[in-house]
């Protein structure tokens, strides 16, 4: 069995990572923690009757695999002492995710102490990078809206059939991605009926998406991006429009999507046929209600050839694919156990 640690497990991020690995069948809890000493159920309600008990990070030992589910400058300061004790490091944050030291602290307004670390960290979208992920002592979990404008991206910027410099991609998520803090724009009262946009110009994410996209392009790829807080808990839904340089069709972009993705079983390309006839057409396009609670990437797609433009629908939920169940993928492809493992159910339907 692999001993595994969750540090920071009073968030939503590290509270999901607890929920899944308490189902694994080849990890076991070695402790998880808190600033706040607390039974689980103080936090995570869900998790009543699982005895597990929050500890203050200062007294634990390391485990086998540990998860940092920590604001940023906390996992820079925690990795070190984990990599030094033989423990391989998933960081469910930001810390390393970014290769251009300048950008990085420019980014999130702060010196990076361990750049050496932020260097060696595999960035953790398994499909590009398969086996760096299996080599890895420290893997850097991709930002949500990155993860699936990413995926949702790739297979089109790999082909060059697209422009690099004329990316939209609206993003909408649910107030999970949030995270477990308060604030105005995700409290119940003011989000019910409404929609909010927020860091429009510079959201964080952008960068990633530019870095990891111009490494699948080849060249320089710029991303408008826009991301937008939605009535809904969990999930997130990338709407990226792209202008594809040649004619294409529908039917041609979802068998580049499948083969693209063949042998990953976490992304599913939702190639529901049109309803002909129909006038309301929403059957082709994947729901972030679907993959609520998974670690499944939803992509659909279709064609408006009028106006020479692409739209790429990319659906994920915020702490699973696009955090903490990815990064429980990532763990068992370090460990060489099957890929699937703990991970394979469906969605809840309704949701």
């Amino acid at each position: 069995m692999i001993s595994a640690g969750i540090v920071g497990a009073s968030g939503y991020m590290g509270g999901e990572a607890l929920r899944v690995l308490l189902d694994h069948p080849e990890v076991e809890i070695a402790w998880a923690t808190s600033r706040r000493e607390a039974s689980i159920e103080d936090f995570h309600p869900n998790l009543f009757g699982t005895s597990i008990k929050l500890v203050h990070p200062d007294t634990v030992d390391s485990a086998d695999v540990v998860f940092l589910a920590l604001p940023t400058k906390a996992s820079i300061e925690h990795t070190p002492g984990f990599l030094e004790k033989g423990a391989k490091v998933i960081d469910l944050g930001s810390a390393f995710r970014l290769k251009d030291r300048d950008l990085w602290e420019s980014v999130y307004g702060m010196k990076h102490a361990q750049w050496s670390l932020a260097s060696e960290a595999v960035y953790g979208i398994n499909e590009l990078y398969l086996d760096a992920v299996k080599e890895a002592r420290l893997v850097a979990n991709p930002g949500c809206f990155s993860s699936a404008a990413i995926l949702g991206l790739a297979p089109v910027l790999a082909q060059k059939m697209i422009s690099t410099d004329h990316i939209m991609v609206d993003g909408l998520s649910g107030t999970a991605g949030a995270g477990a803090g308060l604030d105005r724009s995700i409290h119940h009262p003011e989000i019910g009926n409404n929609i909010v946009a927020y860091n429009v110009v510079g959201h964080r994410h952008t960068f990633e998406m530019e870095q990891e996209l111009s490494r699948v392009a080849g060249s320089k790829v710029t991303i408008h991006f826009t991301p937008l807080y939605v009535p809904v808990t969990r999930g997130i839904l990338d709407v990226c429009h792209v202008f594809p340089n040649r004619t294409t069709t529908r039917e041609e972009l979802l068998e580049l999507y499948r083969d693209y993705y063949s042998g990953h079983p976490f992304v599913k390309i939702y190639d529901v046929p049109r309803e002909e006839g129909a006038s309301w057409q929403y059957k082709p396009y994947p729901w972030v209600s679907a993959i609520a609670g998974t670690n499944y990437c939803h992509i659909g797609l279709d064609v408006d050839p009028v106006r020479n433009r692409v739209v790429i629908f990319s659906a994920l939920d915020s702490v699973g694919k696009g955090g903490a169940q990815v990064g429980i993928e990532n763990m068992n492809l370090m460990f060489d156990l099957p890929r699937t493992a703990g991970l394979a159910r469906p969605g809840l339907h309704p949701n």
